[in-house]
């Protein structure tokens, strides 16, 4: 007999052969537990991202005025 994929299957539903789906429910499990459990600063989350994103913006203007500088000299 042919197998066919469309035919209702028999047995457990939810038995994962390649074991992805326990694999996903353990990290998305130990994800939360760790977040729970070690609550980040404010102010040490807050202030590393907030000093790229300036940092970013000073050297994009620092390039923009350089090129229309260079462009109009």
């Amino acid at each position: 007999m042919a197998h066919n994929p469309q035919a209702p299957q028999q047995g457990p539903q939810d038995f994962d052969p390649a074991g992805s789906t326990q694999m996903f429910k353990a990290f998305v499990n130990d994800d939360a537990q760790t977040r729970r459990s070690a609550p980040a600063t404010p102010a040490a989350t807050s202030t590393g991202p907030r000093v790229g994103v300036i940092a970013g913006v000073v050297l994009a203007l620092l390039v923009v005025v350089a090129v229309a500088w260079l462009a109009l000299a």
